[in-house]
């Protein structure tokens, strides 16, 4: 299966380094290191994880507090949002009925 990750979930990406980067230097390139890891990884475990919202499945990056939320269309795992656990919940809703 190939992975698509959406503009919206690429956008996540770069404002999560920002984040880390802006505590300590190096822990932004660590934090897409291990992100883009958690993303290869649905290539084998897409569709395990439970659904979280409407169609979309939510897999926890094993390093950062970080949801990877994804849909399976046909052949390919679209990546739709990676978002801080720590959000508001309502805030998460939010952003995700956005897609």
């Amino acid at each position: 299966m190939r992975v698509r990750i959406d503009l919206a979930a690429q956008n996540d990406l770069i404002s999560g380094y920002y984040f880390y980067e802006r505590s300590e230097e190096g822990v932004g390139e660590y934090f897409l290191s291990s992100l883009y890891s958690d993303i290869d990884a649905l290539k084998i475990f897409a569709g395990i994880h439970r659904k979280a919202y409407k169609d979309m499945h939510r897999s926890l990056s094993r390093r950062f507090p970080f949801a990877i939320y994804y849909t399976i269309q046909s052949n390919e795992i679209v990546v739709c949002a990676v978002l801080d656990c720590r959000k508001n919940p309502s805030w998460i809703r939010k952003r995700l009925e956005g897609e």
